[in-house]
């Protein structure tokens, strides 16, 4: 099947986190209700970001209330334990399809799954808001791959925003489609193109990719987008958040109008609806219960002087007892690559995941942060886009994000599932 030390020195600053919890009041010596210094007051619910002052241009620079990343009693979230009302074996599914499932440790569907099965292998258009970890990818690949077997001429075009999100949903359809004469090929960019070109001559019965490579290579008339029948668009919101909502509409527009349509999304905002008005046919809408992450995962604010933010952080992850495994977002690729060598240079295992590095360089970092390798991962929020990594002890949040909803989704890197995790963001005195 196609696919493809020293110990870290003290710091010379101290540790300053405002204290108490969510909305409380920062230290005496500067107000909540002033936004961070060098940075526009703003909106206190953070979707909006101020310029530099001067009327200069430049980057866009968040503004936000500091309180917002505090939450030092996180609430743990109980969800009413869900009853499916299948097993994969009442789907109708191939017997070996249901072995395989078995074989993986899969024990009962997942509500995204116990519901949305039945409704594609019936053949609809279907809208599923799910959060990841909640077996989505599963919920389509498994009819998809039933209705593949049972119709060998289907091909199904999986869209996914990020390389490393298309690798993992081909891993997973290369488990559950053990047995199984089925084929896929990975298009993404950032990677030479020859290859896919050469496999997508080949019979190819999934092919997963990200929109701007997909969109080149119909250009190219490498894939016939005639030949499409099945269209998944996979986190469709962190999509359309990318800036990819030409190319997908492009691709959308030069496939047979009588496809069908997988919508997979964690939100529905105005232009995910746009979209879904204008593709989908009559869907069947399937929602299911998502943890709200500003509530459940621990958040508190570092306060830093600018002569001794590295300092800081140094002697945070001086206690490698209490922060194993760490996310540590920055704003720019080389201050990424910048301070992933300082931390390098300081005794700290890390490496770096961002948009200057190429594919096989990204997919070696992760894997060195997975194994342990590396117990600090330097990422930009693009790059970040996709990763799911078990057991993350820590996001920190070394630049401000540009939007509060980025800050959700950069904390929801840990905490996953029934983990507990802490999220903790720098904040100038």
């Amino acid at each position: 099947m196609t696919s493809t030390q020293s110990r870290p020195r003290r710091a010379t600053g101290t540790r300053r986190a405002y204290t108490g919890g969510r909305g409380a009041s920062a230290p005496a010596s500067r107000s909540t209700s002033r936004a961070p210094r060098g940075r526009q007051s703003g909106n206190s619910k953070g979707g909006g970001a101020g310029r530099r002052g001067g009327g200069g241009g430049g980057r866009k620079m968040p503004s936000f209330d500091p309180s917002q990343f505090i939450n030092k009693n996180p609430i743990d979230t109980v969800v009413e334990e869900y009853v499916p009302t299948h097993k994969f074996k009442d789907f109708g599914i191939d017997h070996k399809l249901v072995r395989t499932i078995a074989e993986m440790g899969i024990t009962a569907p997942t509500p995204i799954q116990d519901q949305i099965i039945p409704h594609i292998l019936d053949g609809r258009d279907v809208i599923g808001l799910a959060q990841t970890g909640t077996g989505k990818t599963a919920a389509f690949l498994v009819p998809l791959i039933e209705l593949t077997n049972k119709q060998y001429s289907r091909q199904t075009l999986i869209l996914a925003p990020t390389r490393e999100l298309a690798i993992q949903i081909d891993t997973e359809l290369q488990r559950l489609s053990a047995g199984f004469k089925l084929y896929s090929t990975i298009c993404v960019g950032g990677t030479n193109i020859g290859p896919q070109i050469r496999s997508l001559k080949r019979r190819n019965h999934f092919i997963i990719g990200t929109p701007g490579r997909i969109l080149d290579l119909i250009e190219r008339r490498h894939l016939r987008p005639a030949n499409i029948t099945t269209v998944v668009l996979d986190e469709a919101d962190r999509m359309l958040d990318m800036g990819f909502i030409h190319d997908i509409r492009s691709i959308l527009s030069d496939i047979p109008s009588d496809h069908e349509t997988l919508f997979f999304s964690a939100t529905m905002d105005q232009k995910t609806e746009g979209l879904v008005h204008d593709f989908l046919r009559d869907p069947i809408t399937i929602s299911v219960k998502k943890k709200d992450v500003t509530n459940s995962i621990e958040q508190d604010v570092v306060a830093y002087r600018n002569d001794t933010k590295l300092d800081t952080l140094l002697e945070l992850l001086a206690d490698t007892e209490e922060f194993k495994r760490v996310i540590l977002f920055t704003d720019m690729k080389h201050k990424a690559e910048r301070l992933t060598r300082e931390l390098s240079r300081n005794g700290v295992k890390a490496d770096s995941i961002h948009g200057n590095k190429s594919h096989s360089q990204r997919q070696r970092s992760l894997s060195k942060f997975k194994s342990g390798n590396a117990r600090v991962l330097v990422a930009t929020d693009v790059a970040a886009r996709g990763i799911h990594v078990d057991n993350v002890s820590h996001v920190i949040n070394y630049e401000l994000p540009q939007t509060f909803e980025d800050y959700v989704h950069r904390i929801g890197r840990t905490g996953r599932g029934a983990e507990r995790g802490k999220a903790l963001t720098f904040v100038p005195q």
